[in-house]
């Protein structure tokens, strides 16, 4: 593992506990304006709505479609139930990572993230038009 990879590891699981100690973020550099703290939590409450979307979308996939093929049913739910937890999960990292970039002074993280998530949504979306198209019942 190349020395770059060790160190996004290290920085990774020092995020994961910043986000159940979040007060420790405190002790890097210095507060931001306010303002900025707060567009960052409503950031982060965005992508928990757009994950609470998503995994209620599963669930509706799951049981609103039972004349739906088990296995594009299955997969479509859990397409999406799983873009939703990965979803909630990015939201609380991202968090972190913009609160301390914004306190060291760096530039704000970047991600590919929104781009995965909207290539799994397309994707679903995709699926669902097919199945609409074509009724492909179980």
């Amino acid at each position: 593992m190349r020395v770059g990879k060790v160190c996004g590891v290290i920085d990774f699981a020092r995020n994961v506990r910043l986000w159940f100690a979040p007060a420790e973020v405190r002790d890097e550099g210095t507060t931001p304006d306010y303002r900025f703290s707060l567009a960052n939590e409503r950031t982060f409450l965005a992508w928990l709505r757009t994950a609470l979307a998503l995994i209620g979308g599963g669930f509706a996939v799951d049981q609103f479609l039972p004349d739906l093929r088990w296995g594009w049913r299955v997969g479509l739910a859990l397409a999406l139930l799983i873009a939703g937890a990965l979803c909630a999960l990015r939201s609380v990292n991202h968090w972190v990572r913009c609160e301390r970039a914004m306190r060291r002074g760096e530039d704000l993280p970047v991600s590919r993230f929104p781009a995965l998530l909207s290539a799994v949504v397309a994707v679903v979306a995709g699926a669902m038009v097919v199945v609409v198209l074509f009724g492909w019942a179980g």
